[in-house]
């Protein structure tokens, strides 16, 4: 069943109108719910609590629109993906948060133009309705300060980029998690340095910057592009997809495969992992020049259409969509949800890959 067949837009108006639902559009919304099965058990949705879920999410979601301008996201797919995986999301974290009894790190895996980042903020946001206080980390952040990121580019010529495996504090990713997943969520005094990155310092290479005073978290959104992305076994870049081609690109993407090896103990401090895969990774460079273009059209340089496919094409080489991501979102023990995406960035499908999920309390 696909994610969108169904459309909710007039019912979903209503409910953006502040105004009641009746009850033939209740029941509408009760057959979208139960029919798709995967998304339903992803988000502990049954025949016998579908009226309340529905009930609790309309009044969660008016609550929500009301800031519709403090939205990131705000296209045509905007009050229907509110609705089906948003608030649904959110209220999913909320239910381990509760489980867990301590602050929830949750890890969000999602390739180039996925919408992770995006994402993760709207996540806070409606947190935020629900009474959690929520914080937004990227591996961004964890990124080498400039002046070792420089040295590092001396004694290997081929990080171009930043990004790849090796440009990270993975100690200060470690020590930043563990404090927060035994902060006191109660005490304002619980202080935490949060570290943050600007990516327009320097000329767009980007340094740290004062970092983030934190207390009080209740859950933890830790996004990156290869958040959780553990070893393969060395024989697949033998023969592995393009653009790994050559000898030299093989012996790139050995290189950085074995440098995932650091990042495993970082990857261990998560509680769960959500990927955002698109059904096509090709999908990646229409949605780079989508957002180069935008770049451009707003008065800010930008790539190329041959400068994007040199960079898509290195972070391909660099860690293949193909060979990661791809059998990652199998693994059950690993993975606890999949969201896949659309060239127009709609949800294609959401479903569950790990363990049932928490009791959802409304």
């Amino acid at each position: 069943m696909q994610f969108y067949n169904l459309s909710l837009l007039p019912i979903l108006q209503i409910l953006q109108a502040g105004k009641s639902l009746e009850e033939k559009e209740l029941q509408i919304l009760e057959t979208t719910e139960l029919i798709d099965q995967k998304r339903a058990e992803a988000f502990n949705i049954t025949s016998a609590n579908v009226r309340a879920v529905i009930m609790e999410r309309s009044l969660l979601f008016q609550s929500v629109i009301s800031d519709y301008d403090k939205l990131p996201l705000r296209d045509n797919n905007t009050l229907e993906t509110l609705w089906k995986l948003w608030l649904p999301l959110a209220r999913k974290l909320a239910a381990q948060y509760l489980n867990l009894r301590r602050p929830l790190i949750q890890g969000i895996l999602g390739g180039q133009g996925t919408g992770k980042t995006t994402l993760a903020k709207i996540i806070v946001l409606i947190l935020d309705k629900l009474g959690y206080n929520t914080i937004s980390i990227s591996i961004d952040d964890l990124y080498k300060t400039y002046a070792e990121r420089q040295l590092l580019q001396k004694q290997d010529s081929r990080l171009i980029w930043r990004g790849p495996p090796g440009t990270h504090d993975i100690s200060l990713g470690i020590e930043v998690l563990d404090k927060l997943r035994h902060s006191d969520g109660q005490n304002p005094h619980d202080l935490i340095a949060i570290p943050r990155f600007n990516k327009s310092l320097f000329e767009g290479v980007g340094d740290r910057i004062e970092p983030e005073i934190v207390s009080k978290v209740d859950i933890v959104l830790f996004e990156g592009w290869f958040v959780g992305v553990k070893p393969i076994t060395e024989q697949v870049f033998d023969i592995a997809p393009p653009p790994i081609i050559t000898e030299a690109d093989r012996e790139f993407a050995r290189d950085l495969n074995r440098k995932l090896a650091d990042y495993l103990p970082l990857w261990e401090k998560l509680d769960s992992l959500i990927v955002l895969y698109p059904t096509d990774y090709h999908f990646s460079k229409q949605w780079r020049r989508q957002a180069e273009k935008q770049m451009i059209a707003s008065g800010k340089s930008g790539m190329s259409d041959e400068q994007i496919e040199k960079f898509v094409e290195y972070f391909w080489k660099a860690l293949h969509p193909e060979l990661f991501i791809k059998p990652l979102i199998k693994n059950a023990e690993l993975v606890d949800l999949v969201i896949e995406i659309n060239s127009d960035h709609s949800i294609h499908s959401v479903s569950q890959t790990g363990a049932r999920s928490p009791q959802i309390i409304l």
